[in-house]
Protein backbone atom coordinates (compact mmCIF):
# COMPACT_ATOMS: atom_id res chain seq x y z
CA UNK A 1 0.00 0.00 0.00
CA UNK A 2 1.59 3.08 -1.15
CA UNK A 3 1.82 6.17 1.42
CA UNK A 4 -0.91 8.67 -0.54
CA UNK A 5 -3.11 5.43 -0.09
CA UNK A 6 -2.99 5.15 3.41
CA UNK A 7 -3.16 8.52 4.08
CA UNK A 8 -6.58 8.79 2.13
CA UNK A 9 -7.63 5.95 4.44
CA UNK A 10 -6.25 6.92 8.11
CA UNK A 11 -7.66 10.60 6.98
CA UNK A 12 -10.58 10.62 5.26
CA UNK A 13 -12.12 7.26 4.91
CA UNK A 14 -11.63 6.09 8.34
CA UNK A 15 -13.31 8.99 10.06
CA UNK A 16 -16.37 8.47 7.65
CA UNK A 17 -16.60 4.87 8.58
CA UNK A 18 -16.83 6.54 12.28
CA UNK A 19 -19.37 9.19 12.10
CA UNK A 20 -21.23 6.68 9.97
CA UNK A 21 -21.29 4.04 12.62
CA UNK A 22 -21.58 6.78 15.72
CA UNK A 23 -24.64 8.25 13.48
CA UNK A 24 -25.95 4.74 13.46
CA UNK A 25 -25.60 4.04 17.15
CA UNK A 26 -27.51 7.33 18.03
CA UNK A 27 -29.95 7.04 15.75
CA UNK A 28 -30.68 3.61 17.10
CA UNK A 29 -30.87 4.77 20.56
CA UNK A 30 -33.37 7.59 19.97
CA UNK A 31 -35.38 6.20 17.98
CA UNK A 32 -37.83 4.98 20.51
CA UNK A 33 -36.75 8.03 22.81
CA UNK A 34 -38.41 10.16 19.22
CA UNK A 35 -41.17 7.70 19.01
CA UNK A 36 -41.88 8.09 22.66
CA UNK A 37 -42.02 11.88 22.30
CA UNK A 38 -44.47 12.15 19.32
CA UNK A 39 -46.73 9.24 20.79
CA UNK A 40 -47.18 11.33 23.89
CA UNK A 41 -48.11 14.42 21.89
CA UNK A 42 -50.64 12.38 20.10
CA UNK A 43 -51.97 10.78 22.75
CA UNK A 44 -52.51 14.57 24.72
CA UNK A 45 -54.75 15.55 21.47
CA UNK A 46 -56.89 12.17 21.95
CA UNK A 47 -57.44 12.72 25.29
CA UNK A 48 -58.71 15.80 25.26
CA UNK A 49 -60.86 14.77 22.20
CA UNK A 50 -61.82 11.39 24.16
CA UNK A 51 -63.02 13.45 27.26
CA UNK A 52 -65.22 16.03 24.89
CA UNK A 53 -66.99 13.12 23.34
CA UNK A 54 -67.79 11.70 27.19
CA UNK A 55 -68.80 15.53 27.88
CA UNK A 56 -71.06 15.19 25.30
CA UNK A 57 -72.48 12.02 26.18
CA UNK A 58 -73.16 12.51 29.43
CA UNK A 59 -74.99 15.57 28.17
CA UNK A 60 -77.12 13.48 25.32
CA UNK A 61 -77.66 11.36 28.17
CA UNK A 62 -79.00 13.94 30.73
CA UNK A 63 -81.34 14.69 28.10
CA UNK A 64 -82.62 11.77 26.62
CA UNK A 65 -82.08 9.04 29.26
CA UNK A 66 -79.39 7.03 27.12
CA UNK A 67 -76.45 7.04 25.25
CA UNK A 68 -75.14 7.34 21.65
CA UNK A 69 -73.20 5.15 19.71
CA UNK A 70 -73.58 7.10 16.70
CA UNK A 71 -70.89 10.39 16.88
CA UNK A 72 -73.16 11.71 13.91
CA UNK A 73 -76.19 12.16 16.73
CA UNK A 74 -73.68 13.82 18.91
CA UNK A 75 -72.57 16.08 16.38
CA UNK A 76 -76.50 16.78 16.09
CA UNK A 77 -77.22 17.16 19.23
CA UNK A 78 -74.35 19.64 19.85
CA UNK A 79 -75.47 21.86 17.13
CA UNK A 80 -79.22 21.64 17.57
CA UNK A 81 -80.19 20.33 20.79
CA UNK A 82 -81.14 22.19 23.81
CA UNK A 83 -80.10 21.34 27.51
CA UNK A 84 -82.22 22.06 30.92
CA UNK A 85 -80.38 24.72 33.10
CA UNK A 86 -82.26 25.36 36.28
CA UNK A 87 -81.76 29.08 37.82
CA UNK A 88 -81.48 28.98 41.29
CA UNK A 89 -82.83 32.37 43.00
CA UNK A 90 -82.44 33.45 46.84
CA UNK A 91 -81.26 30.70 49.89
CA UNK A 92 -83.52 28.34 51.32
CA UNK A 93 -81.02 28.97 54.17
CA UNK A 94 -83.21 32.37 54.77
CA UNK A 95 -85.79 31.78 56.66
CA UNK A 96 -87.59 35.61 56.21
CA UNK A 97 -87.30 35.04 52.54
CA UNK A 98 -88.59 31.32 53.01
CA UNK A 99 -91.74 32.54 54.78
CA UNK A 100 -92.16 35.38 52.49
CA UNK A 101 -91.75 33.28 49.48
CA UNK A 102 -94.87 30.72 51.27
CA UNK A 103 -97.09 33.75 52.04
CA UNK A 104 -96.95 34.92 48.23
CA UNK A 105 -97.68 31.35 47.13
CA UNK A 106 -100.77 31.55 49.73
CA UNK A 107 -101.89 34.89 48.04
CA UNK A 108 -102.12 33.08 44.93
CA UNK A 109 -103.31 30.70 45.27
CA UNK A 110 -107.23 31.73 43.79
CA UNK A 111 -105.68 31.89 40.29
CA UNK A 112 -104.23 28.24 40.17
CA UNK A 113 -101.14 26.86 41.03
CA UNK A 114 -98.07 29.38 41.48
CA UNK A 115 -94.72 27.99 38.67
CA UNK A 116 -91.38 29.46 39.25
CA UNK A 117 -92.13 31.26 36.12
CA UNK A 118 -94.61 33.41 38.34
CA UNK A 119 -92.16 33.83 40.95
CA UNK A 120 -89.77 34.94 38.57
CA UNK A 121 -91.72 37.68 37.20
CA UNK A 122 -92.22 39.18 40.63
CA UNK A 123 -88.62 38.93 40.93
CA UNK A 124 -88.11 40.91 37.97
CA UNK A 125 -90.73 43.42 38.99
CA UNK A 126 -89.17 43.91 42.32
CA UNK A 127 -89.84 41.66 45.07
CA UNK A 128 -86.14 40.14 46.00
CA UNK A 129 -87.27 38.68 49.13
CA UNK A 130 -88.47 35.14 47.13
CA UNK A 131 -86.64 31.97 46.93
CA UNK A 132 -87.46 29.27 44.11
CA UNK A 133 -86.37 27.45 41.30
CA UNK A 134 -86.59 27.94 37.22
CA UNK A 135 -85.81 25.39 34.52
CA UNK A 136 -84.96 26.47 31.32
CA UNK A 137 -83.91 25.04 28.10
CA UNK A 138 -80.43 26.68 26.72
CA UNK A 139 -79.00 25.54 23.42
CA UNK A 140 -76.30 22.63 23.69
CA UNK A 141 -73.52 24.86 22.07
CA UNK A 142 -74.19 27.83 23.77
CA UNK A 143 -72.95 25.88 26.75
CA UNK A 144 -70.72 23.17 26.07
CA UNK A 145 -66.76 24.05 25.00
CA UNK A 146 -68.48 27.92 24.65
CA UNK A 147 -64.93 28.85 25.90
CA UNK A 148 -63.06 26.38 23.59
CA UNK A 149 -61.16 27.81 21.03
CA UNK A 150 -59.76 24.71 19.44
CA UNK A 151 -62.97 22.81 19.62
CA UNK A 152 -63.99 21.52 16.26
CA UNK A 153 -67.43 19.92 16.50
CA UNK A 154 -66.89 18.53 12.79
CA UNK A 155 -63.43 16.35 13.90
CA UNK A 156 -65.29 14.97 16.41
CA UNK A 157 -65.76 11.43 15.08
CA UNK A 158 -62.46 11.33 13.45
CA UNK A 159 -58.62 9.83 15.26
CA UNK A 160 -56.86 12.26 15.16
CA UNK A 161 -53.49 11.89 13.07
CA UNK A 162 -55.45 9.00 11.27
CA UNK A 163 -55.89 10.49 7.96
CA UNK A 164 -59.93 9.79 8.83
CA UNK A 165 -59.86 6.48 10.49
CA UNK A 166 -62.84 7.28 12.85
CA UNK A 167 -63.46 6.74 16.68
CA UNK A 168 -65.24 3.15 17.48
CA UNK A 169 -68.14 3.84 19.45
CA UNK A 170 -70.38 1.70 21.10
CA UNK A 171 -73.56 2.18 23.31
CA UNK A 172 -75.76 -0.61 25.22
CA UNK A 173 -78.69 -0.64 28.24
CA UNK A 174 -76.75 -3.56 30.49
CA UNK A 175 -78.14 -4.79 33.74
CA UNK A 176 -75.63 -3.95 36.57
CA UNK A 177 -76.61 -5.39 40.22
CA UNK A 178 -80.20 -5.72 39.13
CA UNK A 179 -80.30 -2.43 36.99
CA UNK A 180 -80.63 -1.44 33.96
CA UNK A 181 -77.85 0.79 33.56
CA UNK A 182 -76.76 2.87 29.93
CA UNK A 183 -73.46 2.48 28.90
CA UNK A 184 -71.13 3.25 26.28
CA UNK A 185 -67.17 3.45 24.77
CA UNK A 186 -65.02 5.31 22.48
CA UNK A 187 -61.78 3.97 21.59
CA UNK A 188 -58.84 5.25 19.48
CA UNK A 189 -56.49 1.99 18.66
CA UNK A 190 -52.99 2.98 18.26
CA UNK A 191 -52.58 1.26 14.85
CA UNK A 192 -55.11 4.87 13.81
CA UNK A 193 -53.37 7.20 16.42
CA UNK A 194 -49.52 6.50 15.63
CA UNK A 195 -50.48 6.40 12.10
CA UNK A 196 -47.49 6.76 9.84
CA UNK A 197 -44.99 5.98 12.88
CA UNK A 198 -42.52 3.51 13.58
CA UNK A 199 -44.42 0.28 12.82
CA UNK A 200 -42.66 -1.89 14.40
CA UNK A 201 -42.48 0.28 17.39
CA UNK A 202 -46.05 0.47 17.47
CA UNK A 203 -46.24 -3.25 17.33
CA UNK A 204 -44.39 -3.72 20.13
CA UNK A 205 -46.66 -1.42 22.07
CA UNK A 206 -49.49 -3.48 21.50
CA UNK A 207 -48.36 -6.02 22.79
CA UNK A 208 -47.11 -4.71 25.17
CA UNK A 209 -50.85 -3.47 26.19
CA UNK A 210 -52.06 -6.73 25.76
CA UNK A 211 -49.51 -8.77 28.02
CA UNK A 212 -50.64 -6.37 30.53
CA UNK A 213 -54.89 -6.81 29.79
CA UNK A 214 -55.38 -3.78 28.35
CA UNK A 215 -56.56 -2.13 25.36
CA UNK A 216 -54.32 -1.52 22.62
CA UNK A 217 -54.98 2.23 22.77
CA UNK A 218 -57.17 4.57 23.87
CA UNK A 219 -60.66 4.09 25.47
CA UNK A 220 -63.17 6.30 27.35
CA UNK A 221 -66.17 4.35 29.32
CA UNK A 222 -66.64 0.66 29.04
CA UNK A 223 -69.84 -1.51 27.64
CA UNK A 224 -68.19 -4.44 29.17
CA UNK A 225 -66.95 -3.15 32.53
CA UNK A 226 -69.11 -0.14 33.94
CA UNK A 227 -66.36 2.47 34.99
CA UNK A 228 -68.15 5.37 35.49
CA UNK A 229 -67.18 6.65 32.42
CA UNK A 230 -63.15 7.16 32.98
CA UNK A 231 -60.91 6.80 30.72
CA UNK A 232 -58.22 4.19 30.85
CA UNK A 233 -55.57 7.12 30.79
CA UNK A 234 -57.14 8.28 34.30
Amino acid sequence: MNETLKKVLTWVVLPVIIALLVYAVVASIMKPVNFNKERDIRKAVAIQQLKDIRTLEVAYKGVTGHFTADLDSLKDFYLKGQMPIVMQVGSADDSLAWAHTEAVKKAFKGKGKMTGMDLLKLYEAGDRNLVFSVENKIPVKDTLFASRQDFDINQIKYIPFSEGDEVIMDAVVKMVSGVQVPLFEAKMPYKSLLHGMDNQLRINLDAEQRDMNRYEGLQVGSITAPNNNAGNWE
